[in-house]
């Protein structure tokens, strides 16, 4: 039988596991689509066209199986999770799509038979701008693992037109871009404008009365937007399940005013149209200014009322009485941004369903559970009195009753003492008063989790120790995962490929724990080979990306040392950085010590009003700069920062990665999900003992990872007694001299001290994330992997051991701790 008929038989051998067989081929469905929708013949037809065609044709297999879905769910009447993200960084959907509707095999020799490049095809589809960073990565791996375990769910966005931004370096400063994804559509969305939801924004409240004589607040001149939906379709793997994204687009209730048009206004025509359309159009608007943070918050409560609006009507479709409301219904906010839904769920039932006021609170905290994602205190949102005040009146009333009831709580606790209540209080004092957003989260649910042993700890210490003694158990944790669909078996072909010849266990992409079944070929040189050999040629894959995003040749032999993830001081790509000009440094004055060659690769996008964050991307790409073009080091050190840091680029680094940097400062960091992702693949991590790194040493063994630095109580302890990094700085020559030399002009001679500012953040500036603190501690630490790097037979054991031991760090495991725990959630099998 031929390589092609094979193929055809797995994929009909698969499509029945997943649903009745397609009624045509595959390389009908494709052609059909050609013909029919796109309107072109396959001579005329571009890559893009055969990428739409070939997305068109997998759709069509699993929106059978999400109408099967929705109607099993209906039918059964049964309780559903609604996810509410701000974000979704959900990358590629083909390939993705293929193998959990078990039709990758189908559609590879489709492909095959018309002649036509796979890989090329691939690169036509644009990733999803709908994320920034780890937040919306794990709310598509968390979509992904709720499909496959068969879980009633439904997450809710911002259908966003714009992503987050287009990444170029200019000079070596970032320049940023609009993320035009949308500009040609995508086949992925269904549009259902018969689910238009209506919300309003601004106005006032005003006092009136009832038939019965009874006082009612009521909120008059008000804007109306409307939120039109868009569906995207989540398949499970291995299942006929089929959830789906619900993500709202806004528009505005008056498009066109045909008189203003008339008289020659053509821009006050559509004036209304562009204000509306303008609240989807971005992902995160620069709050900088008053104008962003006011489009924040509109954003927010713009997306929360769409979907509570959409929730209630699907509730109200099958049951009556708000009785069973909490029963049907369970809510997640996904971190801070969509708060605003506890003061939402609550006007709606006090307002327009006139239930009395603790039904409706005791409805509100039953319904709702809160993730917190972030230790930093700036990152937990808050808004002025005013500006609230401007945009939802009604709503600041509500969260001030709230707060009012909150502190006769407090009080009947702990009689008199103001600290405490100033502590909980969803009102900061101040000049202008700001409301805590973050706050309300916590009051208004009845769990709230962090996403890591430690940081759950520290929410409890640290961020709300008043608030889990005021609610003892109200606090848990839910350790963060990762879907292993996307993360190896689609990311890394070759790697799933040597999983599955030895046979550990075919359903090992459901079940990750079963990749300890590795563990035994660890030592095994046949097996180490194999493994190795497969990462070098992830390596070959990437130089010839690096090379061509870059115009940098680098060596696929030499150590890829990689730190992948946001720009931002904490996460210390300037330690990395140090480390470099450590290295440099060294170099330079002994040409032939023996070092490890290695490459450092970065991707990262800075907040485009964070300006030390570009800075640093600066001095890495000006250091970078003059390290790749110095013969006097031969070539043993290259330094690459790929731009535009997106999903589909972390799935070309991930699986050709050799070392994890996860050296954020000890604390800070809530979980991370890079580190999952890089040590599944075989990347070793060198890391402080921060966030996940804690529980994947655990899991991988001390022989497996690298640790370094001061621990969460050695970080308090500097802070409690004064933190002042200048002893570090004149008690290590190497340190000085390396962080006096970035701050120079050498690396930046036609822009005079450009790095100026790096330097004085980690001196002058008071190094707030501890670097000087842990350079030493890190440099020793990197000599350690650069021993383990050259004994050859001890680093494949080490990556072969990453691969096998961290099955923990799926999210479906994730995903059913919070089905049992916080959302009381079972499986409805799709027959």
């Amino acid at each position: 039988m031929s390589p092609v008929a094979n193929k055809k038989s797995a994929a009909k051998k698969a499509a029945k596991t997943k649903g009745a067989p397609a009624p045509v081929s595959m390389k009908d469905s494709i052609l059909t689509h050609l013909r029919h929708t796109l309107a072109h013949t396959p001579s005329l037809a571009t890559k893009r066209d055969w990428w739409n065609c070939v997305s068109l044709a997998v759709r069509d297999r699993i929106v059978d199986d999400m109408i099967a879905t929705q109607s099993a769910h209906h039918d059964a009447n049964t309780r559903r999770l609604y996810y509410l993200s701000m974000e979704y960084l959900m990358g590629r959907m083909l390939t993705n799509n293929m193998y959990s509707s078990g039709v990758y095999e189908e559609v590879r020799a489709a492909v095959d038979e018309l002649g036509l490049d796979w890989e090329s095809i691939c690169e036509e589809e644009l990733d999803m701008g709908l994320g920034n960073g780890g937040l919306g990565r794990l709310a598509a791996c968390f979509l992904d693992s709720l499909a496959t375990l068969d879980l009633p769910a439904i997450g809710y966005g911002i259908y966003y037109e714009f992503g987050l931004f287009k990444q170029e370096f200019v000079n070596g400063h970032q320049v940023e871009h609009p993320d035009s994804w949308k500009k040609y559509g995508t086949p992925w969305d269904i549009v259902r404008p018969e689910y238009t939801q209506s919300i309003k924004i601004y106005g006032r409240v005003e006092t009136v009365f009832d038939e019965f004589g009874h006082y009612r607040p009521e909120w008059v001149d008000t804007r109306s937007i409307q939120g039109v939906p868009y569906d995207i379709p989540i398949a499970g793997y291995g299942t006929r399940t089929v959830n789906f994204l619900r993500l709202w687009s806004s528009r505005s209730s008056e498009d066109f005013d045909l008189e203003e048009f008339n008289k020659g206004d053509y821009v006050e025509a559509v004036r209304e149209k562009a204000i509306g359309e303008t609240i989807s159009k971005v992902l995160y608007p620069n709050d900088k200014t008053e104008n962003g943070k006011e489009l924040r918050l509109v954003q927010q409560y713009f997306f929360v009322s769409c979907s509570l609006r959409d929730i209630i009507r699907r509730f109200q479709k099958n049951n009556g009485g708000w009785d069973h409301f909490a029963e049907q219904v369970s809510i997640q906010l996904n971190d801070t941004h969509p708060a605003i839904a506890v003061a939402e769920l609550m006007r709606i039932l006090v307002d327009e369903e006139n239930l009395g006021w603790d039904a409706a609170w005791e409805t509100v905290t039953k319904t709702f559970a809160y993730t917190n994602h972030t230790l930093l205190p700036e990152a937990l949102e808050k808004w002025s009195q005013p500006l609230f005040e401007k945009v939802l009146p009604r709503h600041l009333q509500l969260i001030f009753e709230i707060n009012d009831r909150l502190m006769q709580l407090v009080e009947e606790r702990w009689p008199g003492d103001n600290w405490m209540k100033r502590d909980i209080s969803l009102i900061e004092e101040g000049h202008p008063k700001m409301i805590r957003m973050a706050h309300l989260a916590v009051v208004g649910s009845h769990m709230v989790n962090g996403v890591a042993a430690i940081h759950s700890q520290l929410l409890k210490t640290v961020l709300f120790p008043s608030f889990d003694a005021l609610y003892p158990g109200k606090f848990t944790n839910k350790t963060n995962g990762i879907t292993p669909r996307r993360w190896l078996l689609a990311c890394n072909p070759r790697l799933s490929k040597l999983i599955d010849s030895v046979g550990i266990a075919k359903d090992w992409p459901k079940n990750l724990d079963a990749l300890r079944g590795l563990e035994k070929y660890a030592d095994d040189a046949k097996f180490q080979k194999a493994y190795m050999d497969i990462k070098y040629e992830n390596k070959v894959d990437l130089a010839k990306t690096i090379e061509r995003e870059c115009g940098v040749k680098v060596d696929p032999a030499a150590m890829f040392d990689v730190q992948i993830k946001r720009l931002h001081e904490y996460k210390r790509q300037h330690l990395n950085l140090l480390h470099i000009l450590t290295l440099y440094r060294r170099l330079l004055n002994n040409p032939g010590m023996d070092i490890a060659p290695r490459v450092f690769v970065f991707g990262a996008k800075a907040a485009p009003g964070y300006h030390l964050a570009k800075t640093i991307i600066k001095a890495i790409n000006a250091v970078g700069e003059k390290i790749n073009n110095d013969p006097r080091i031969g070539g043993k050190l290259k330094v690459v920062f790929l731009p535009n840091y997106r999903i589909s680029l972390a799935a070309k680094i991930i699986p050709a990665s050799d070392l994890s940097e996860q050296i954020s400062t000890a604390g800070k960091e809530a979980s991370g999900t890079g580190n999952m992702k890089l040590a599944l693949n075989g990347a070793l991590t060198i890391g402080t003992l921060d966030g996940a790194n804690i529980e994947i040493g655990e899991e991988v063994g001390d022989d497996n990872i690298f640790i370094f630095g001061l621990t969460v109580e050695e970080v308090q302890q500097l802070d409690s007694k004064g933190y002042d990094p200048y002893p570090y700085y004149h008690a290590d020559e190497e340190l000085k001299a390396v962080i006096d030399w970035v701050g120079s002009s050498y690396f930046t001679p036609d822009e005079p001290n450009a790095l100026a500012s790096l330097r004085h953040s980690l001196l002058d500036g008071g190094d707030p994330f501890k670097v000087l603190a842990d350079y030493r501690s890190y440099i020793d630490c990197q000599e350690k992997v650069d021993a383990a790097f050259k004994d050859e037979k001890r680093w494949a054991r080490m990556a072969i051991m990453n691969t096998a031991r961290v099955g923990k760090f799926s999210s479906d495991r994730t995903i059913s701790e919070y089905a049992e725990e916080i959302w009381k959630l079972k499986p409805v099998k799709v027959k």
